[in-house]
């Protein structure tokens, strides 16, 4: 089943080792005078080079770094009270998923007579008044080519999800040796969610010919990259084809989007904080095993990609693809189930029933997912 196919490409990609350098010219010659950097504390010293850089050629640098876990609209309402008296004529954005969501709604509400409440949910933003340049400093969200900020809203505690076209950059670098000082644990929970990305894009209900190009090359490089950046993070070579792998599962996100994995991930997120990463790598094998049947063509190609061999049918080569998955999340010495996290038994009947509200997501699963059966999943993954 195919809608009608939309990309929106940010207006320039940039990828390479070093690229970071090049930044200052880049801003430069958009002619911002005054640039917002939102960040994150331990990234200050990669970016000292770059602030004094802009300094030097008369740009005003404002630097925010009070993104420290998943935002929520309080947080991004807060951050704007002090950016609109700094109006930036740039917002850069260099950090994780949360740093980049949060750069991406301050480049678009500042200056705009909508607010952050006016635009929540699918295609109310209306424009970008400022210019926007995003790069990743972990290989994981793909939140730098996507039309998505995904926020907790503290009134009811659920993930919203505010996606434009306006969301996507002017301007993307994405530069790996950014993400060589991540820690292992959230090196392997962001790969696997990048992974996830791709792999949900490939057996959507609205899978496309085109995504399916940046969905299996991207699980490929991940799966095949992912331990050693884990083990080795000095690895260049690695951690640059996980970042190349998370930069192609961004690209689906836009066009495809993900399904259930991450549907049933958002309340383990918004209800008990768990990272978003580690919420999807726990839950991936289940709804894996839930969805395999609908689309084990899809999900033998998933095998193929992941580097299993073709087995005798398309559901034994599926079922290799499942052990392959719960062998990287074993490999990267991420927790195996929802008890190994804290997450307690009693919780399971809300966080399905909450689960259900992600409508925008379950209805791209290969399979349909009642209440009942997010609950035998959340068991499963007990």
């Amino acid at each position: 089943m195919q809608e009608i196919l939309k990309i929106h490409f940010p207006g320039k990609l940039v990828f390479g080792k070093g690229t970071l350098a090049q930044l200052p010219d880049e801003i430069v010659a958009l002619s911002a005078g005054r640039v917002l950097i939102v960040t994150i504390a331990p990234l200050l010293d990669q970016l000292n080079e770059l602030i004094k850089t802009l300094e030097a050629k008369g740009v005003k640098v404002v630097v925010n770094t009070s993104i420290t876990q998943e935002p929520s609209f309080a947080d991004v309402q807060q951050m704007m009270q002090e950016v609109n008296v700094f109006n930036p004529d740039a917002v850069v954005g260099i950090g994780g998923g949360s740093v980049l969501d949060v750069a991406k709604l301050i480049a678009a509400l500042v200056g705009n007579e909508q607010g952050l409440r006016d635009i929540a949910g699918i295609g109310f933003l209306k424009r970008r008044p400022k210019k926007l340049i995003c790069l990743p400093a972990t290989s994981g969200t793909g939140s730098e080519v996507s039309p998505n900020s995904i926020l907790v809203d503290e009134t009811d505690n659920q993930k919203k999800g505010i996606i434009s076209p306006f969301l996507v950059p002017d301007i993307v670098y994405v530069d790996p040796l950014l993400t060589m000082s991540v820690p292992s644990s959230i090196t392997a929970a962001t790969g696997l969610d990048a992974l996830t990305h791709c792999l949900e894009a490939y057996t959507n209900l609205f899978a496309h010919p085109l995504i399916d190009v940046y969905a299996f090359e991207g699980m490929r490089l991940i799966a095949a990259h992912i331990v050693q950046a884990v083990k080795n993070g000095n690895d260049e070579e690695a951690r640059t084809q996980v970042a190349m792998g998370s930069l192609l599962g961004g690209f689906c996100l836009g066009p495809v989007n993900t399904a259930g994995v991450h549907a049933l991930s958002y309340p383990l997120g918004s209800t008990f904080h768990l990272a978003h990463g580690l919420s999807n790598a726990l839950l991936l094998p289940y709804v894996m095993e839930f969805n395999y049947v609908a689309a084990p063509k899809r999900y033998a190609d998933v095998a193929i990609a992941l580097g299993c061999e073709r087995q005798a049918d398309d559901v034994k080569t599926a079922l290799k693809g499942i052990e392959k998955i719960r062998e990287l999340i074993r490999d990267c010495g991420i927790p195996a189930r929802l008890r190994d996290v804290g997450i307690p038994k009693e919780a399971i009947p809300q966080i399905a029933a909450d689960a259900m509200k992600i409508t925008r997501l379950l209805k791209n699963n290969p399979r349909p997912v009642t209440e009942a059966d997010a609950i035998e999943i959340f068991n499963a993954a007990y």
